[in-house]
């Protein structure tokens, strides 16, 4: 199995890395002087410089949406995912660059840089430099929201030394009794799955007081509540992803309770 790479999904972090995206390439550019910029006055420096940095920043985020699905389709982020992304980056980059230098600030002049040189002699140093600060700034980020993430998962723990589960708490949908198992439906990613524990019923639910019993053969996450359904006399609960859960009269109060607690 490939190994992880850590990956932040908050927006507002997203929203950080391009502002410092933007600040960067316009200090980089104002410093640096490529494109002929010291010619420029002050003045003209502060005019077409920053256009740079704003295009960085909205070419970044809207790759997000891109990153986004790929880390719910695979479940997991990859150092193969971040590469692409970044590469990805890069290109939109090259491509969104040169039509601003092109377009806006040379207003089509045929004497402009030719897209070959412009590749090979500006946007490439500037890659260079530009790039690994944005790397190092997800990376930073992604740590960050892993550690954030280790302190809310729980762990359904099995009777050997080594049998256990470790999830996300939102991860965990129900677990039902199986013989001298317990089965734990979970998501990963955007895929349902499930593993057997060897442990019984009501050890888990005093390690994992949060879940809720619905019938002497099932525990379930409130958090994964839909409605209450009924046929053939018997009441059922339906939980994420289409899934029914038998709901008894013993349970039926305390998980009236509990799933109008998790949904106000």
């Amino acid at each position: 199995m490939k190994n992880t790479y850590p990956f932040d999904p908050f927006i507002k972090h997203h929203l950080i890395i391009a502002l410092g995206l933007a600040i960067w390439i316009f200090i980089f550019l104002f410093f640096t002087e490529p494109l002929d910029v010291g010619q420029l006055p002050d003045v003209d420096k502060l005019k077409f410089l920053p256009i740079y940095g704003l295009f960085g920043a909205v070419g970044y985020l809207l790759c997000l949406p891109i990153q986004s699905w790929q880390a719910r389709k695979e479940g997991r982020w990859h150092l193969p995912s971040e590469l692409i992304f970044m590469a990805t980056l890069i290109l939109i980059g090259f491509v969104t660059s040169w039509l601003v230098y092109f377009y806006i600030v040379m207003d089509a002049n045929p004497y402009a840089y030719t897209i070959d040189y412009f590749a090979k002699a500006i946007y490439l140093p500037a890659a260079l430099t530009v790039f690994p600060i944005l790397a190092i700034g997800r990376w930073s980020f992604g740590k960050y929201k892993e550690k954030q993430l280790e302190k809310d998962k729980i762990e359904i723990r099995g009777v050997g030394n080594f049998e256990g589960l470790r999830m996300q708490r939102e991860d965990l949908i129900y677990i039902q009794s199986s013989d001298n198992y317990v089965e734990v439906f979970f998501k990963e990613g955007e895929n349902l799955k499930t593993q057997l524990i060897r442990n019984k019923l009501s050890a888990i639910e005093e390690q994992l007081p949060e879940l809720i019993r619905t019938h002497r053969s099932f525990l379930i996450n409130p958090a994964h509540f839909n409605q209450w359904k009924t046929g053939n006399r018997k009441l059922f609960i339906r939980l994420s992803e289409g899934i029914e859960v038998p709901v008894s009269k013993t349970y039926l109060e305390a998980l009236k309770a509990a799933v109008n607690f998790t949904t106000e």
